[in-house]
């Protein structure tokens, strides 16, 4: 992630005090206690769970309502390894291109912090045997052709940037705060190692964003709006939408039709609007007329 223009002192002081902030390395999988891990355990509070205030949902089982929190989260940490493994490939191909020191450092701890999560992740689905068939399934044809393609000294790229870092972390957030003694204890502190990097790599995209904004028109950004609109809906779909194979692997056929019904659950669209809530204000802050997504 790399602008091709003199960066400013302060952003630069930025990055030196990211970079600061990442050491010492946490490395998730050396400080989880993976042991503790308790398979009868849900990993998301019941009111993050897509059929959570239908009675459809309250007529489950207790083991059904577990499983299927269970593998709601694995299909959202699913996508955090596609979304991250973007950043990698455009951090990684660019550190030939960075222009001082303080930025060069920041790129590889974010490398490091991102790769850190994705094998987290993976060690996740390995202990637990709760995993999604496919590693790169269902990903979201737009938002991925412009993470990987949109050059990265554009505001469009630091746009799909800080919406792809925000939505999922307000998820993760809300585990860790709503939780408690209702999610099992090492998924809330993977979620709270996981906020707290991305506190920095959001901090930077949000900096660089409104760095790019500086040389953007009130035209340009009527311009991009239907473009921001499209990657929002794009994000919270692939993030809080499940795909109807997780339903059927938690017990409940047909997968289609509980997927349908959860995206008709008035519940679940008032959640996410919560979720999406502060996002969608900073961009509205922006001059960017966004609108509440559609599931």
């Amino acid at each position: 992630m790399l602008q091709f223009c003199s960066m400013a002192h302060a952003e630069l002081s930025l990055l030196e005090q990211l970079s600061t902030n990442s050491s010492p390395y946490a490395d998730p999988l050396t400080r989880l206690e993976w042991d503790k891990l308790d398979p009868n355990k849900p990993w998301l509070p019941p009111t993050a769970v897509s059929l959570f205030g239908l009675p459809e949902y309250d007529a489950l089982p207790v083991a059904v309502q577990t499983r299927l929190s269970q593998y709601e989260f694995t299909g959202f940490i699913q996508a955090g390894i596609w979304l991250e493994a973007i950043f990698i490939e455009r951090l990684s191909k660019n550190l030939k291109h960075t222009q001082s020191a303080q930025e060069l450092a920041y790129f590889l701890h974010e490398i490091r912090e991102e790769s850190g999560h994705s094998l987290m992740f993976l060690k996740l689905m390995e202990y637990s045997g709760v995993r999604l068939p496919g590693v790169w399934r269902h990903r979201p044809f737009i938002a991925d052709f412009l993470g990987r393609h949109t050059p990265l000294d554009s505001t469009l790229f630091w746009l799909a940037v800080t919406i792809g870092e925000e939505v999922p972390d307000r998820l993760n957030r809300y585990v860790r705060t709503q939780g408690h003694d209702q999610v099992d204890s090492v998924i809330r502190q993977m979620c709270t190692l996981h906020i707290i990097d991305e506190a920095r790599h959001i901090a930077h995209a949000r900096s660089a964003l409104e760095a790019s904004l500086r040389h953007t028109s009130k035209s340009g950004r009527q311009l991009l709006t239907p473009v921001v609109n499209l990657l929002i809906r794009q994000f919270t779909r692939t993030f809080y939408l499940p795909s109807a194979d997780v339903y059927e692997l938690a017990g409940l056929n047909s997968g289609k039709q509980w997927r349908a019904l959860a995206q008709r659950n008035p519940a679940r669209r008032e959640f996410i609007a919560k979720c999406l809530n502060p996002t969608l204000h900073l961009l509205r802050s922006h001059g960017f007329a966004v609108r509440d997504p559609e599931l």
